[in-house]
């Protein structure tokens, strides 16, 4: 690994916790343990780290609630390990926009390959965003939709509401930039990976799965971003460059 980074391990099982705290520290890494989610946020509030491992059977809340809460901040990477592996909670943990699900039993050295990967996607992502912004800034400036502004040059929306402004990731921007070049036109999967690090269809689906929690009144019945089934998504509005 190029840098330390810092883990989050939300588990109450001390067991699992020093064996995957222990596997971890041995690779580089630097870890924090909480054994339930209301600490967790606490100790994301004072210090972010870079990956939080979420146990879903969590003894203050459902950890689903907490995958929720984190994959809607920016630049954290989200793993879940957990014991419930039935195919409802894969799916919809990874709807929620976790990276990566682990089930229990696991091999600890898999897990940490699987963090690993994660690290060095968003080391991907942070190194992307400074290399791409100026190419964006040069074509162009900004671009309205909907009740949206979204400025290329620093990967920020703004809410034309109430001037809220949301930074998005570089992958995020990637992806939003396809379609705001594309508006009202259907993009498959391989169109909208075009320039992204990560050639898999999971990655756009949980990309599209952040950016409309952003943009979307409702993300569970989106109106700006369509999908179509067996095709693709589209952007079903218009697009102002200026």
């Amino acid at each position: 690994m190029t840098r330390s980074s810092l883990i989050y391990l939300i588990e109450d099982d001390s067991d699992i916790v020093n064996l995957v705290s222990q596997e971890l520290e041995r690779f580089g890494h630097r870890v924090r343990a909480f054994r339930t989610g209301s600490q967790a946020e606490a100790g994301i509030r004072v210090q972010q780290p870079d990956v939080c491992i979420v146990d879903l059977g969590l003894p203050d809340m459902d950890g689903l609630s907490l995958v929720r809460d984190l994959t809607a901040k920016d630049n954290i990477g989200v793993m879940i390990l957990s014991g419930r592996d039935s195919l409802p909670d894969r799916v919809l943990g990874l709807e929620l926009g976790a990276d990566d699900y682990v089930s229990k039993p696991f091999d600890p050295r898999e897990l940490v390959a699987r963090v690993n990967s994660i690290v060095r996607r968003l080391n991907k992502n942070a190194i992307q965003m400074i290399q791409r912004a100026p190419e964006a800034d040069s074509t162009s400036q900004l671009a309205r939709f909907d009740r949206w502004r979204y400025q290329p040059s620093t990967l920020t929306l703004t809410d034309d509401n109430n001037n809220e402004e949301t930074v998005l990731s570089a992958g995020e921007a990637q992806l939003l930039m396809q379609l705001l070049k594309h508006p009202k036109v259907i993009l498959s999967r391989d169109q909208l990976l075009k320039g992204q690090d990560e050639a898999f269809d999971r990655s756009i689906d949980v990309r599209m799965s952040r950016i409309r929690k952003k943009i979307e009144q409702n993300p569970r019945s989106p109106k700006l971003i369509k999908t179509v089934y067996g095709m693709g998504y589209m952007l079903a509005t218009d697009v102002e460059w200026r």
